[in-house]
C-alpha cells in the first residue's frame, strides 16, 4: 500500500477554504496550512483572518503566516514540515523556487482559468469583462514564473450569460477541489503524476482589478457594462456616479435601442432607473451609495430620487 502523503496547503480566500475542505474530506493529512496574515475589514478596520485561516484553526491545523517567503528563516520553517506536496489555490504570494524546490513532489498550482490564457491574479473577472463564453481550472506543476507550469489537468466551465465573479467563482471552486483531490489520489497511488507543456499560443495575462477597471465610462456599449457590473459584484463593485455622488452598481441588464447621450438617466421612478450608453442602455437593478445598503432601484430611488436628464459618471458630452 503506498505511504500517506504528507501536504502542504497555502491559500486565503473562500475559494481555497473550499479546496481545503475537500482535501481535508478525502482523508489526506494536511501537515501546515499557509496563508495571508490577517488583514483590516470592515467599516472598524478590525483584523480578521482569512477563510483558510478560520477553517485551518476549526481543524486543528498547523498554520503559518509569513509576510514573505524570501527570507531564509521563513523557508527553513517550511522545510522542517517535510512535505510531499504543495498544494496552492489563490494564496496571494509568489512562491520562490526554493520552496517550490522543497517538497519531495514541488508545487501544484489551482488555477482558475484555461491556462494559458488568463495567467495571473484576477482570471475570472477578465474572462467575465471579455466576454468570454467558457473558462475553467488548470491544475499545474507549478515553476518559478507566473502560472507556466506543466498542465496536469484542465477542466472547462461554461460561463453563463448572467454570471457574476461571485457566481462563476462559487462553480470554479467547486470543480478546482475536485480536481486537486483526483490529483492528490493518483500521486498517493502511482508515485507521480505526469503533466505536459502549456500550448505556445494563446497566452493572455489577467492583470489585478484596479480602480481604472471599477469606473464605468457610460460611452462603453451596454453589454461591455454589464459585463463590468457582473465582473465586478461581490468586489470592488462597478462605480460611476448619479447627482454628484459615488455610486457602486452591483446589477443591471443590457437593453438595446437609441437612448440619447450616454451617461443620460432616461428613466428614474418606480418603473426603474435607465442609464444611456454608447450603444443601448443599462436598467439599473441593484445599487449602492457611499456608507449605505445595497438596494433595488426601486428602493434607492425612494430615498435618492434622481432627475430624468441628469448626468451619471463624468461622461462628456462629445
Amino acid at each position: 500500500m503506498a505511504a500517506a502523503l504528507r501536504v502542504g496547503f497555502a491559500g486565503t480566500p473562500p475559494f481555497a477554504a473550499t479546496t481545503l475542505a475537500a482535501i481535508l474530506g478525502a482523508g489526506f493529512s494536511v501537515a501546515v496550512v499557509m496563508t495571508r496574515p490577517d488583514r483590516p475589514q470592515g467599516r472598524g478596520l478590525k483584523l480578521m483572518p482569512s477563510a483558510v485561516k478560520s477553517l485551518a484553526r476549526e481543524r486543528g491545523l498547523a498554520v503559518f503566516e509569513p509576510t514573505t517567503l524570501n527570507d531564509q528563516s521563513a523557508r527553513q520553517e517550511l522545510t522542517d514540515f517535510a512535505l510531499d506536496v504543495l498544494v496552492v489555490a489563490a494564496y496571494g504570494l509568489i512562491l520562490p523556487q526554493a520552496v517550490l524546490d522543497d517538497p519531495t513532489h514541488g508545487g501544484i498550482n489551482i488555477h482558475a482559468s484555461l491556462l494559458p490564457r488568463w495567467r495571473g491574479a484576477a482570471p475570472i473577472q477578465r474572462a467575465l469583462l471579455e466576454g468570454d463564453a467558457r473558462t475553467g481550472i488548470s491544475i499545474m506543476q507549478m515553476d518559478a514564473g507566473l502560472d507556466t507550469g506543466p498542465l496536469i489537468s484542465t477542466h472547462a466551465v461554461s460561463i453563463g450569460p448572467r454570471d457574476n465573479a461571485a457566481t462563476l467563482t462559487d462553480r470554479l471552486a467547486g470543480v478546482g477541489a475536485d480536481a486537486i483531490v483526483e490529483t492528490l489520489v493518483r500521486l498517493q497511488r502511482d508515485g507521480r503524476v505526469d503533466a505536459l507543456p502549456q500550448p505556445e499560443g494563446g497566452a493572455s495575462y489577467a492583470r489585478k482589478i484596479s480602480r481604472d477597471d471599477a469606473a464605468i465610462d457610460w460611452r462603453t456599449a451596454a453589454p461591455a457594462i454589464d459585463r463590468q457590473v457582473r465582473a465586478l459584484n461581490p468586489v470592488p463593485g462597478a462605480i460611476t456616479t448619479l447627482g454628484g455622488k459615488p455610486i457602486k452598481i452591483w446589477e443591471g441588464e443590457p437593453a438595446t435601442g437609441r437612448f440619447g447621450v450616454p451617461g443620460t438617466v432616461v428613466r428614474a421612478d418606480a418603473g426603474g432607473l435607465v442609464i444611456a450608453c454608447g450603444e443601448g442602455a443599462l436598467v439599473v437593478c441593484e445599487l449602492q451609495r457611499a456608507g449605505g445598503k445595497r438596494l433595488s432601484a426601486a428602493d434607492f430611488l425612494k430615498g435618492n430620487p434622481i432627475e430624468t436628464g441628469s448626468r451619471a459618471g463624468a461622461t462628456p458630452l462629445h
